[in-house]
């Protein structure tokens, strides 16, 4: 055990550890939500899930934390229907309203003496708690995460209920089998609700994945993985009581006056909830549906044995955020996938095969960018490196699963040639001129004469592509209260390429609609000028830096990596609903701080009649 903790907390045993780190890994099983499956038959039911206070524990080590639970359970109950079950939720608030708020906020100077940032360790280190975050009221309103239906039934972050209140969403089911997922979306505080333990995963159910007899029951799993930290008592002790802690980067920014903070990450791995668990399975085939619920932590997930090496052969990914891939994709960890990359939202559907490991240890594991995988990074953002332990079974019943070769014949991969509009999107520095020291979204417009433009200008943006053509674009939208800008014709396809200017990876979503990615375009981005906020010289296609598709980024998603220095082209088709919905990046303090806009669908009839929206004709924002 001494060795164990050794390798959790990068001390040795002479050192003296921290009361605070002193958590045993892998001391509790694996909790697995309770399953919630609507009556199905031709009436239409509403089912009620209440938001209510509950009290878990974390770790067998910890007191018990207050959290806030759809239907007292953290995460919520596993809600599964069948493709077409069309029904109707009322997500009632349950939570009294002289309740305390279960977050714990604080921000801390950044460190500069050369040790890990304070982020990684618990604690506020003597940090008065944020006032204005311990008086939040219970308010809340729930997005089904993935999930095609209207604006009115979305989870639009203004129309946040209250105690007593229920939000009333109608979910028409209409798609392939699939996991989404649902967590608050309320407008300013959705980082602060979604750590208080406001997730659950959603499954939808179909004969096509039903004809290719998957593992289930008992060696289907679902896996929603989020990091979190923990507050002290005054002798240095772990009190259970969550802490949303950030790091301020700048003490006060000039446009606005207020410190400026980096998202969240915290030293913690919950699964299921809980800190560190641990799973007794089969030797055997199982299915693990994965969600990263964290607030902003990319998780480099690896599995290795006893040794901490990693295994290859055993893992393969069989479904991404909107269903079935095309075929199954190995996760070798040591060859195409060295890591399991999960950001924020994205979802995983994996097979592992657990044959011929009967009686072995094995551990998933979040690897930091300087160590090998099961070591300690502080200096990477990766402290504890522990997420979940597998204990396999000596020995089961024989296991008949074969890995199908090919698991959706119903995928179909767009390409450019489908009829299409174009949309593009900028995600700019924090130190752009006007941001406030927050990153933003900028929807852009090409514009056609750009003869009488002087250079640099602020909001104007020259891309140079890989035809070696310039265009000139104007900023038509930066904040989430800016006019509308994307009206959308139901049913029509789309291209939208985001442009990332900053170093930090933004996992952008786009509600509503399945997207498949068309490709990441390397850009020199050098000629922006934050100062400004435009271009001095064109952003410039780089041809010398290829960047390919990952094998498991082929199929339907609605969450897309989006890292520094590149263009990433993604094409959907936005049917089956009307309204207004929102596009944002998914690190929720980003989205939080106004990293979101909004786009409403509207039948094309309607469309023709619209008195001025962007419509996203082929050369609206082209992009190639």
């Amino acid at each position: 055990m001494t060795e164990t903790i050794e390798r959790l907390t990068g001390r040795t045993t002479g050192e003296q550890a921290p009361a605070a780190r002193e958590l045993t890994p892998y001391m509790a099983p694996l909790t697995v939500p309770p399953v919630l499956r609507p009556a199905a038959d031709d009436v239409l039911r509403e089912t009620e899930i209440a938001l209510r206070p509950t009290w878990v524990r974390l770790h067998p080590q910890l007191p018990p934390t207050l959290m806030w639970g759809y239907d007292g359970h953290v995460p919520g109950p596993t809600i599964e229907v069948r493709r077409g079950q069309r029904v109707r939720i009322a997500w009632t608030n349950r939570i009294p309203k002289d309740s305390e708020y279960p977050v714990t906020s604080v921000e801390v100077p950044l460190r500069t003496d050369g040790r890990p940032q304070a982020t990684t360790e618990p604690g506020r280190e003597g940090v008065e708690p944020n006032k204005d975050v311990a008086a939040l009221p219970a308010w809340s309103v729930t997005h089904l995460h993935g999930a095609q239906t209207g604006g009115g039934n979305d989870g639009w972050a203004d129309n946040a209920v209250g105690h007593g209140d229920a939000q009333l969403s109608e979910y028409p089911n209409d798609h392939q089998a699939v996991q989404w997922w649902y967590h608050d979306h309320a407008m300013n505080i959705t980082r602060w609700n979604v750590m208080a333990g406001l997730y659950g995963t959603y499954l939808v159910r179909d004969d096509e994945e039903d004809a290719l007899h998957l593992p289930s029951g008992e060696r289907e799993i679902p896996l929603i993985v989020a990091d979190r930290n923990l507050d002290t008592d005054e002798d240095g002790r772990l009190n259970g009581r969550l802490l949303h802690k950030t790091v301020i980067v700048q003490q006060r920014n000039p446009e606005t006056g207020n410190p400026v903070s980096i998202p969240f990450t915290g030293p913690y791995t919950t699964v299921n909830g809980r800190i560190w668990p641990y799973a007794d399975v089969d030797p055997a085939w199982h299915r693990f549906r994965l969600v990263n619920a964290s607030n902003a932590r990319i998780f480099e997930l690896v599995l290795i044995d006893e040794d901490d090496q990693p295994v290859p052969g055993i893992v393969h990914q069989i479904g991404s955020d909107g269903g079935l891939l095309p075929r199954p994709v190995p996760v070798d960890f040591d060859a195409e996938l060295p890591t399991l990359t999960a950001a924020p939202a994205e979802r995983f559907d994996l097979l592992v095969d657990f044959r011929g490991l009967a009686g072995r240890t094995l551990r998933l594991v979040n690897k930091g960018p300087g160590r090998p995988a099961g070591v300690p990074d502080p200096a990477g953002d990766v402290p504890c490196p522990a997420v979940l332990e597998f204990r396999v079974r000596e020995s089961c019943a024989e296991d008949t699963f074969e890995l199908p070769e090919v698991l959706s014949g119903s995928f179909r991969r767009l390409t450019h040639d489908t009829p299409h509009g174009h949309r593009l999107v900028l995600l700019t520095p924090p130190a752009t001129k006007g941001a406030g020291g927050h990153p933003e979204i900028w929807e852009m417009t090409e514009v056609e004469d750009p003869s009488g433009l002087t250079f640099p200008a602020e909001g104007i943006v020259q891309v140079t592509g890989p035809d070696g053509t310039t265009k000139t674009y104007r900023r038509t939208a930066r904040t989430f209260n800016d006019g509308l800008g994307f009206t959308i014709g139901e049913g029509s396809h789309e291209q939208w390429s985001f442009l990332n200017l900053a170093p930090i990876v933004h996992p952008m979503h786009i509600h509503l609609a399945d997207f498949q990615l068309l490709g990441r375009d390397a850009y020199d981005v050098s000629g922006f000028d934050p100062a400004v906020g435009g271009t001095r010289t064109p952003i410039r296609y780089d041809a010398g830096r290829e960047i390919p598709l990952a094998p498991n980024e082929r199929g339907h998603k609605d969450v897309f990596r989006v890292p520094g220095d590149q263009m990433l082209r993604v094409m959907g088709r936005f049917d089956g609903a009307y309204g207004r919905f929102m596009y944002h990046c998914h690190l929720l303090e980003h989205e939080d701080m106004g990293m979101m806009r909004p786009f409403v669908v509207m039948p094309p009839e309607a469309l023709r009649f619209d008195h001025g929206g962007a419509h996203g004709g082929h050369g609206e924002g082209h992009t190639g």
